[in-house]
């Protein structure tokens, strides 16, 4: 029995790579029985018959999994973040960062399209890098799109992980990636490519070796929603939050309307973001006001 990682799944074919050999596999039966679904990035045992056939026979427990894209053991996201053109917009950074929380991934935030930005504008974007650094965040913030230093920056983060690549129509995934790894500018182009059999759309997902890592092709999680999560619970995914809410009077605060709240009062004098604190009150009541999904 070999023992390899998921590197690719493309219409019920699993590329696993094992000791630097790659192998073409299918899932044993009893997984469709049991409706478990191998993931590109699943740790798997496999064994290869004589005519060269491999046939998954177990899944090692996965440390987290994403549903878009379809992938599991995710190490970290990188958070492609546009500047301007799409205007910046720190709610949907908050719920980008918020969603790769609940994942247990570690987010690294990328700013893009900073060559945008006038000379005041990248002052008050230093700052901002500089507070969701203090929270604890990785910010890259180039001085100038794709320079030597920022790119560097990522080759070290890439290395020995895997990745996601993640954020808003329009903020350049692909075009970083295509940065990082020039030889995959193929590889970009056809991110959507999909199989059409009869109703069925089958994606090919894959992990592509960059920088020393792997990256999903897939450009990360393409919505931030349906947070299955109850509001009371969302301050844990918030590490600034978290932090102050030991100094709450009341255990299980939620920093709303509670007295001698700790989080409030940090907002108040400048120690956690008011935009950050905004836009929780936004998403917290967004998940409180849901509709309960009874499927």
């Amino acid at each position: 029995m070999k023992k390899g990682k998921i590197q690719q799944s493309l219409s019920g074919f699993y590329d696993v790579i094992s000791e630097g050999t790659v192998y073409r596999t299918r899932a044993r039966g009893n997984f469709r029985n049991k409706k478990i679904t191998p993931l590109v990035g699943d740790i798997v045992e496999f064994k290869v018959d004589d005519s060269g056939q491999g046939y998954i026979l177990n899944i090692l427990p996965r440390k987290n999994s994403l549903v878009r894209p379809p992938i599991a053991n995710v190490d970290q996201a990188v958070v492609t973040t546009a500047a301007a053109e799409p205007s910046f917009s720190s709610n949907l950074l908050d719920r980008q960062l918020v969603a790769v929380e609940i994942g247990d991934i570690k987010p690294i935030i990328y700013f893009s399209k900073t060559d945008l930005l006038s000379d005041q504008k990248f002052a008050d974007f230093q700052k901002l890098a500089e507070n969701y650094r203090k929270i604890g965040y990785q910010v890259v913030l180039p001085v100038k799109p794709f320079d030597e230093e920022s790119l560097n920056e990522l080759q070290n983060i890439l290395s020995d992980q895997e990745t996601v690549i993640m954020g808003q129509t329009g903020a350049g995934k692909s075009t970083l990636l295509n940065h990082l790894a020039p030889e995959l500018k193929l590889a970009t182009g056809e991110i959507s490519q999909a199989l059409n059999r009869g109703k069925h759309t089958t994606r090919k997902v894959s992990l592509l070796p960059v920088a020393g890592g792997l990256v999903a092709d897939t450009p990360g999680f393409s919505s931030y929603d349906p947070f299955e999560l109850q509001a009371n619970k969302l301050a844990n995914y918030y590490p600034e939050f978290k932090r102050a809410s030991k100094f709450c009077r009341f255990r299980g605060c939620v920093h709303v309307n509670e007295p001698d709240c700790e989080v409030k009062k940090e907002v108040e004098n400048g120690e956690i973001m008011r935009s950050r604190y905004e836009n929780y009150l936004q998403l917290y009541t967004d998940i409180k006001n849901r509709k309960p999904n009874y499927k």
